[in-house]
């Protein structure tokens, strides 16, 4: 089987030059709030368990688009002041698993994952061969991330290599770190969406040479999933993650139970759904795998063993019926899980709603989780586990400053909630299940303010 670092294994290139036309570069800035991140991960059922850093009434002082330093003392007059006293500081979110072209069919009304792809989702994508739409859609989608406090994805484009460039060229444009590739799916789709093995192949080479290692870009080898995949362009995706180390691959695994009779079906050899991509060598320490609900006990041994990764997407779990993903089975097997809104089978590119739903979920299942580690799993733990800690996903110095200010409270009643929390983890897990995208209050890239909340009317 291929395997490749979690780190990246690239040498820097001219290209990486091109970060510094999207970073605050020559400029300062103090941010004066509550700052909220974490140093190490917390125990999912476990308020009191270390991993929280808590450092209310501190300054953030940003410098050339990284975070210079963090602490209690207001700088001196050098320094361009923002305050923002009694609200929120935190790193920002960071979506493992999002398809752009699907906000077309955001709360689509449909049956289970099958015919929801059918009926909605797969019209929605066809429309993504125009490259002026896609444009269109592609800066549309990422403005609505940005604008909910997410600063960092990765990202189902189409089977269209228009699609794909105009996702990057998007994002690059925003200075965001941003991980994508062209879909895959030769077979089981409308013949609209079909690509077939040579072109694609051709596509992913030319994409990669033009967009990984891009500032903050990078290429993600995707099959849709192995469905509508034939074996022959599964090994091909394979064989692109040894040419390219340092490549990403993200998919869907065991999503739904009818889904996953059918790859029994189509994979009679394989022991499991997740074996199947392990045989065509996409399993590895760089590999994302969108929701793995009906996942065994030895799927998630082979996750832990080749450094592979679940994206918990509860909100589109919860509203296509999917199931009940097991968190803490997963993590006592091993295996790194992150967060992903999963839009459009997610009804909302918040990832603060995303987390709400990921509570509700495991509350459904009998099993509770807590703020600190629905938190992290959005923010320290999906930038370690994409190998990304050292720029993104904790406030501290050094890292890009990706920073996003949040109004704790916005009504009389959210503030009165506020005001009669019995302690940090209750105020915190109160405004987590209650905000809402206009508690944003701004949201930076790099040290670029990216989205202000417009005020004027209040």
């Amino acid at each position: 089987m291929a395997r490749w670092p979690r780190g990246g294994g690239r040498a820097p290139t001219r290209r990486d030059a091109t970060l510094s036309l999207h970073v605050g570069h020559d400029q300062r800035l103090a941010l004066h709030g509550d700052l909220l991140d974490f140093t190490a991960e917390p125990a999912l059922d476990d308020p009191t368990s270390p991993g929280l850093r808590w450092r209310p009434d501190h300054w953030l002082l940003i410098e050339n688009g990284r975070i210079a330093a963090v602490q209690p003392e207001e700088p001196d007059a050098s320094w361009p002041k923002e305050r923002h006293p009694g609200r929120l500081i935190l790193p920002g979110f960071i979506d493992t698993h999002v398809h752009s072209a699907q906000i077309d069919v955001l709360g689509a009304w449909g049956t289970e994952l099958l015919d929801w792809l059918e009926t909605h989702t797969f019209p929605a994508e066809a429309r993504m061969a125009e490259p002026a739409h896609a444009r269109f859609i592609s800066g549309l989608f990422l403005d609505g991330l940005l604008a909910t406090g997410t600063t960092s994805a990765m990202v189902f484009p189409t089977v269209h290599a228009d699609s794909v460039d105009a996702l990057f060229e998007a994002a690059d444009a925003r200075g965001m770190r941003l991980i994508a590739g062209k879909v895959l799916m030769d077979r089981h789709a409308p013949e609209f969406l079909r690509d077939d093995v040579a072109q694609a192949e051709q596509d992913c080479v030319e994409l990669i040479a033009r967009w990984h290692g891009h500032g903050r870009l990078a290429y993600a080898v995707t099959p849709r999933f192995a469905p509508t995949s034939t074996d022959a362009q599964l090994a091909m995706a394979g064989s692109l993650m040894a040419a390219h180390p340092g490549l990403y691959m993200q998919t869907h695994v065991a999503e739904n139970r009818d889904e996953v009779r059918w790859v029994s079906e189509l994979f009679p050899w394989s022991r499991s759904y997740l074996d199947v991509y392990e045989r065509f060598g996409l399993l590895g320490p760089r590999s994302m795998l969108a929701h793995g609900i009906w996942l065994d006990a030895e799927d998630r041994a082979r996750l832990a063993a080749t450094g592979a990764m679940l994206s918990h997407c509860p909100s589109s779990n919860l509203f296509l019926g999917s199931g009940l993903f097991d968190w803490a089975a997963a993590r006592a097997g091993g295996a790194e899980v992150t967060l992903g809104c999963d839009v459009g089978g997610g009804t909302s590119l918040s990832m603060l709603r995303t987390l709400a739903d990921a509570y509700q979920v495991q509350a459904l299942a009998g099993r509770r989780v807590t703020a600190w580690s629905l938190l992290h799993a959005a923010t320290r733990g999906a930038a370690l586990a994409l190998g990304l800690s050292h720029e993104i996903g904790a406030l501290e110095p050094g890292t890009l400053a990706d920073v996003v200010v949040w109004d704790r409270a916005r009504s009389p009643v959210e503030r009165r909630r506020q005001a009669v929390a019995r302690d940090l983890h209750d105020a915190i897990f109160a405004w987590l299940t209650l905000a809402g995208d206009d508690h944003v209050v701004s949201t930076r890239v790099a040290g670029v303010e990216r989205h202000r909340r417009n005020d004027r009317h209040e």
